[in-house]
């Protein structure tokens, strides 16, 4: 098991809280895609679009619920 990470997004405006998030996530875990569609069925979000750019950069795109 991994120590755990603190992600301080205080302050930042929608989506970078959870893209800084995802960041962190890739860092420490190659499961990051399954990490945010567990996130999404668990806020109701939906997960738009998931793509790869170079560099094995993952993006995400989220609608929030609602």
């Amino acid at each position: 098991m991994s120590d755990p990470v603190l992600v301080d997004t205080k302050g930042m405006k929608c989506p970078l809280p959870v893209l800084k998030a995802r960041k962190a996530l890739k860092a420490l875990d190659p499961g990051a895609v399954k990490d945010f569609e567990h996130f999404c069925k668990v806020t109701g979000a939906s997960l738009v679009a998931l793509t790869e750019e170079t560099g094995g950069v993952l993006v995400f795109t989220l609608r929030k619920p609602g």
